[in-house]
């Protein structure tokens, strides 16, 4: 699944399994040739700025100084935890995004 960051860049994501087979507690962003590891408690500090399921979030720093919340940002959109500006939507929609309704 594709996603895009509030600047309309795309990225995928995925959790690893671990040697003892359970999946980690990271979020490998794969944007181009370069992956980025995001800890899971930055996911879950961002959910817990999130004020209410489906309200409209002006910009990824309204969910907290974390490192990577423009990928947090872009992945609560597409899943619908999050609403964002008209104006992103049109950046997060270009080229082939297929947005929530």
């Amino acid at each position: 699944m594709r996603f895009k960051t509030y600047s309309g860049l795309p990225f995928s994501y995925e959790i690893r399994k671990g040697r003892s087979g359970e999946y980690t507690k990271e979020l490998w962003i794969d944007r181009r040739e370069n992956s980025k590891s995001l800890a899971w408690s930055s996911v879950l500090l961002a959910l817990g700025n999130v004020k209410e399921v489906g309200a409209v979030v002006d910009r990824p720093k309204a969910l907290g100084d974390i490192r990577g919340v423009t990928y947090i940002y872009g992945v609560f959109y597409r899943f619908g935890l999050i609403d964002v500006p008209d104006e992103v939507k049109e950046k997060m929609n270009k080229r082939g995004y297929v947005a929530k309704s």
